[in-house]
């Protein structure tokens, strides 16, 4: 090959088109540990009620400039933009108009202070800046494990001055994971290809050793999710402790969601929102019925999601369930049950949902997206200089890894 490409999730995928698209006579293999390609972005069709379900990403984080938005628009897909009702809580259930203006003014103080310490030469945790008894201090903590996966403690305050997604939030309605697949079909991928050590200690030459044997190729772009490399899950000859260790600072937060099928959805607006409890960081957020469909889709982040996780499915639907029913009344809880949930800690190939950056390790994005010797170039959400998080940063880092690729390979 003269490019091979570890992964063929949004960013490997996005690269491997862009390879193409550029030198079509590129002899270019996309190597993909799982059956399917796509990474963290999933859409299923679910045959209950007729409709697909993102369990991966699902929004197009500001929209009007996203590239996956054109792609979508060209693949013929429809796109929905209801604006997304997060800020709106269904009828002040459990939430007054005056909770919900005191919190407001909570939040903004806590961003202002977030705002001048990004200016602060010394990193420290966002948690750093919560005011003691702050009665709001749960439900900021609750947000920041939506936004990325992790509690306030656990992330960086420079890294959060970095991320430059501004706009609309959009949805695809066929699917935002069957955008990113769509876009990648007919590309050389070879799924069940888990690569397990890369050699690159060769000059012009990339050895890469997979289930499904030995590829050697010109150059390599590795997309591999930070939690597959902080624990060597892939391995480099020459090692690469530089890279293991941007990883560790990188982990992917974990963001879970949960579908309830409701059998009397007109009971319930099109896209309307509940919080679950905004009086501790233990509570799930929840869109009732999105784009109209008789679900309701419960996201649950950070320490609450992994708690869930491990219990299993009906932990996830019992808990839901609860605080919905403390919302809408006992009578609910015959009304909804369990469609699907996801649990993309425990998916091996990935281990997590986006990355967030630990307090100290803002830099380690630029570290983890630095090429080797131009041999070895690096892709993902999590190398995203302003985009992180999202699948609109993987697809940017893909297309940058594969013109740092271009740049070296020569017809």
């Amino acid at each position: 090959m003269d490019v091979a490409i570890v992964g063929a999730g949004a960013a490997g995928l996005s690269a491997a088109r862009r390879l193409l698209d550029v030198r079509p006579g590129l002899r270019v293999l996309v190597l993909e540990a799982a059956a399917r390609p796509g990474g963290r972005a999933l859409t299923i069709q679910n045959a209950e009620i007729g409709a697909p379900l993102d369990l991966g990403c699902g929004w197009l984080h500001g929209a009007e400039d996203n590239a996956w938005l054109g792609v979508a628009e060209r693949l013929g897909f429809n796109i929905d933009r209801t604006p997304a009702p997060w800020d709106v809580q269904y009828r002040n259930l459990g939430f007054s108009p005056e909770e919900q203006k005191d919190y407001q003014r909570a939040a903004a103080a806590f961003y202002k202070r977030m705002a001048e310490a990004q200016r602060e030469p010394v990193d420290r945790s966002l948690a750093s800046l919560l005011l003691p008894g702050d009665p709001w201090n749960g439900f900021l903590n609750a947000v920041s494990t939506y936004v990325s996966g992790a509690e306030l403690d656990e992330a960086s305050i420079h890294d959060t001055a970095h991320y430059k997604v501004h706009g609309s939030d959009w949805r695809v309605v066929e699917g935002h994971g069957r955008t990113v697949t769509q876009f990648g079909a007919g590309l050389p991928v070879a799924l069940n290809a888990p690569v397990s050590k890369i050699d690159h200690g060769w000059a012009g030459q990339v050895w890469l050793e997979t289930a499904r044997g030995t590829v050697r190729a010109r150059t390599a772009i590795v997309t591999v999710p930070t939690n597959v490399l902080a624990v060597e899950g892939v391995r480099f000859d020459p090692p690469l402790p530089d890279k293991v260790a941007a990883a560790q600072g990188l982990p992917l937060g974990l963001a879970n969601k949960v579908f309830l099928r409701l059998d009397t959805p007109e009971e319930l607006p099109r896209d309307a929102h509940l919080i679950g409890n905004p009086r501790t960081n233990q509570t799930g957020a929840y869109h009732l019925r999105p784009f109209g469909r008789p679900v309701i889709e419960g996201y649950f982040g950070g320490t609450l999601a992994r708690a869930l996780e491990n219990e299993g499915d009906a932990a996830a639907e019992a808990f839901a369930l609860d605080e919905l029913v403390a919302l809408l009344g006992e009578s609910f809880r015959k009304r909804a049950r369990l469609l699907v949930c996801t649990a993309w800690g425990h998916v091996p190939t990935i281990g997590g949902s986006y990355a967030f950056a630990r307090p100290g390790s803002a830099g380690q994005r630029a570290a983890l997206a630095a090429p080797i010797n131009d041999s070895l170039f690096f892709a993902g959400e999590a190398t995203s200089p302003n985009a992180f998080t999202t699948a609109r940063g993987a697809h940017a880092s893909g297309l940058t890894a594969a013109e740092q690729a271009l740049a070296v390979l020569r017809p």
